[in-house]
């Protein structure tokens, strides 16, 4: 199976020291989004895990454990953006994420780890000159590192428009503009373009729009063969292989204006203050009357290599 630790908050930024008493423990409960009183219990081993999945702003927490780690085979997006205190008031400063990406890079390996360059807005102080230097500097910066950038441009999701009213849709002239830039930076520092959940607009320009978490890409990053079975993302069009998630909404501190995952501070900063690194669970604890359910888990991995 595929664990994903990302798609709800930033486990490696936030939450290192518990995700690891986690494996050290061998399994972890899951709060049901939508039916608190349904916990999901996964089991942590890599005879059942063929892949864990990592998605974080700021990596740096979890290096010091990636010896606990190296028993799982792994993939990590990592989300380096151009944009300021206004935009993403808690994540460190980017010349030390940019560090922290390269340690995590000569650890795990260059095909097990992508740069992810998104939400792509267009703002005053953000304008499409601006994202061409930046991207460009980052990629200088990168090359060798990863062999691959993940880029979209940002969705005006109802929480989305609630926390960042200024946001607006990227024109289409722009979209294109940046991307047959970002394209040629791509091939300039040896670097797959892929889009998440953009269309095939940027085909045109060299760019994969096949998903940004394939079969391919996690083939790729391990290694070996997996059959995976046939099952739609999340929404229309994604082909990208997601798998369970062990996060919890409404936990992360970066406080990104764009962020989707969290819709309420005031919960988040609740929920952070009932966080125990020993539980189990990643907020609070098991309460009377939830139901904890095993997860079916079952490995995909058919034993062959793949020829990346």
């Amino acid at each position: 199976m595929i664990l994903n630790t990302g798609q709800r908050t930033d486990i490696p930024a936030y939450y290192s020291e518990w995700f690891i008493n986690r494996i050290r423990e061998g399994y972890v409960l899951v709060r049901n989004p939508y039916y608190p009183g349904l916990v999901t219990k996964y089991r942590l081993d890599p005879n059942l895990v063929d892949v864990l999945v990592f998605c974080t702003k700021n990596p740096q927490p979890m290096l010091e454990h990636m010896e606990e780690l190296k028993k799982f085979r792994q993939f990590w997006h990592v989300t380096i953006t151009p944009y300021g205190k206004d935009i993403e008031p808690n994540v460190p400063d980017k010349s030390k994420v940019l560090e922290s990406f390269k340690c995590l890079s000569e650890i795990v390996g260059k095909r097990a780890v992508g740069w992810r360059y998104d939400p792509i807005f267009i703002s005053e102080k953000y304008s499409l000159e601006f994202h061409k230097d930046a991207f460009e500097r980052m990629a200088e910066s990168l090359s060798g590192y990863t062999d691959q950038v993940i880029i979209s441009f940002i969705d005006l999701y109802q929480k989305t428009k609630r926390n960042f009213p200024q946001a607006k849709e990227v024109m289409q002239k722009h979209r294109l503009e940046l991307g047959a830039f970002i394209a040629e930076c791509g091939k300039k520092y040896n670097m797959t373009i892929r889009t998440c959940l953009e269309g095939e607009e940027l085909a045109v320009y060299g760019v994969d729009v096949s998903g940004c978490m394939t079969k391919q890409v996690l083939e790729s990053a391990i290694g070996m063969e997996l059959a995976l079975p046939k099952k739609k993302g999340p929404r229309e069009g994604c082909n990208c292989v997601l798998g369970n998630d062990i996060g919890m909404y409404n936990t992360c501190g970066h406080f990104c204006k764009y962020c989707y995952a969290n819709y309420d501070e005031k919960v988040v900063v609740e929920n952070r203050k009932r966080h125990i690194p020993t539980s189990p669970l990643l907020v609070g604890d098991l309460l009377e009357g939830d139901e904890v359910v095993a997860a079916k888990q079952e490995s995909f991995l058919t034993g062959q290599l793949t020829l990346f």
